[in-house]
């Protein structure tokens, strides 16, 4: 669910803001001007006289520490065992992206060479996608039967006029909820980069290059992006993965549920929710689903399911949509959990640092314009997923290794995931669990 944040569509360059969906998600775009985002980034009176032209390459890496049930994509059984607690099997995730401006000379090819600690080789291959593909729709999926329960905060008890109750017969004939929609909050500006607003994008990972990054791979060092459409990218990171998170739950004498989680020294801030659903007629379908959220806010999913940036985060946690970085436990409503019976699904987020880079540099004189060849743009995150109540996991690790290396292949190696149903299945999609 995202209710009440706005974020702006990317253009064809950086200025804009542009986020994943989770389910149900309202985009709330509006355009926002190249001054717009020049004034974000600088004093006014100092930014609004410096002319800054788009540039050709635009590159951005996404990397992420997955841990419990999100770190099972890469990690098989052994991650699996840690599920129930949110902690252990850590794996890594990274995303990359180029967008340019320039049509390919001769065959297009876009290469990255890392670090030798990044485990990858001699390098990765980004594939090309030609030419603006068709605006973004979002993913169809099995229409959810029943209702769902909406609750939001962290405390003992959920505060009155809690849960929202969205009847998915009645939303089916457009009959949305009142109150359901608080005033958006509108975020400092962003960027992402898509073939919808690049000439020539490419990315990885892919069905061409099946390289996976490793639970011990680092991006500390020297970094060289190659391509036959955009000048050479060269930086060097010093910022690495951001350590695993470890959530665990415990129930409280009031029937309310206590989050406690390690805190990074990285982290910007933190955002956790929990998830269930119930058969209510018998049918092996749920028709009774409930939703947390710990924002004090009517938000849900949208942005707070990416990456963040720090200063995005800042107005976030002023919002109280967001915990500061110096908060390391939140109380699941009691009422939270009597309405989703014994077994939830949680998930918790700690939004990291972010690393920019250009050439040529931006000048210092606000007089002389500014036209890069390429940006760059380094984003960090760290998410845990974990089972609130549930059997006992531990008898998993009678398995035998051939039986976990056979449960490894069918996640991120090549075997095919299972259909998202429902909105479990919108869940779980979000986080790469289905398809």
């Amino acid at each position: 669910m995202h209710i009440g944040i706005t974020q702006a569509e990317p253009p064809a360059f950086p200025g804009g803001e542009s986020y994943m969906t989770g389910p149900f998600v309202r985009r709330f775009a509006r355009p926002v001007s190249v001054l717009a985002l020049v004034a974000l980034a600088a004093p006014a009176s100092t930014q609004q006289q410096q002319q800054v032209l788009p540039p050709i390459a635009r590159y951005t890496i996404d990397a992420g520490t997955m841990s419990g049930m999100a770190g099972m994509a890469g990690g098989g059984m052994s991650a699996a065992m840690a599920m129930t607690g949110g902690g252990g099997g850590a794996n890594h995730e990274m995303i990359l992206r180029i967008g340019s401006t320039r049509e390919p000379t001769g065959a297009p090819k876009a290469e990255h060479f890392m670090p030798a600690g990044a485990r990858l080789g001699k390098s990765v291959e980004l594939t090309y996608t030609p030419g603006k593909g068709a605006p973004d729709t979002p993913q169809q999926g099995e229409l959810p039967k029943g209702r769902l329960l909406i609750y939001w905060g962290c405390g003992a008890n959920a505060p009155k006029g809690q849960p929202i109750v969205i009847d998915f017969a009645k939303v089916a004939k457009g009959q949305i909820p009142p109150g359901l929609y608080q005033q958006p909050i509108s975020l400092p500006g962003d960027w992402d980069i898509k073939p919808t607003n690049s000439k020539t994008y490419a990315d990885w990972p892919n069905s061409k290059d099946r390289k996976s990054v490793s639970p011990g791979s680092s991006l500390i060092g020297a970094h060289k992006i190659t391509s036959s459409y955009a000048p050479e990218i060269n930086f060097n990171l010093n910022q690495d993965f951001m350590p695993p998170l470890s959530a665990r739950s415990a129930e409280q004498a009031g029937g309310s549920i206590m989050l406690n989680w390690n805190r990074l020294p990285s982290a910007t801030g933190y955002y956790a929710w929990a998830f269930s659903a119930k058969d209510m007629g018998g049918r092996g379908q749920p028709t009774e689903m409930v939703w947390w959220a710990s924002s004090a806010t009517q938000a849900f999913g949208g942005p707070l399911w990416d990456w963040l940036s720090p200063a995005a985060v800042q107005k976030l946690i002023g919002a109280k949509t967001v915990m500061p970085p110096t908060q390391t436990s939140c109380q699941i409503p009691a009422e939270v959990k009597k309405a989703g019976g014994e077994i939830m699904m949680g998930s918790l987020y700690a939004y990291g640092p972010e690393q920019h880079f250009a050439n040529p540099p931006r000048p210092a004189d606000p007089k002389i314009a500014w036209k890069p060849d390429w940006t760059t743009r380094v984003r960090f995150r760290s998410n845990t997923m974990f089972m609130i109540g549930g059997p006992d996991m531990g008898d998993m690790s009678s398995m035998s290794e051939d039986d976990e290396e056979s449960a490894g292949q069918s996640g991120q190696h090549g075997g095919k995931k299972p259909k998202c149903r429902g909105l479990g299945g919108m869940v779980a999609r979000a986080q790469g669990l289905c398809e």
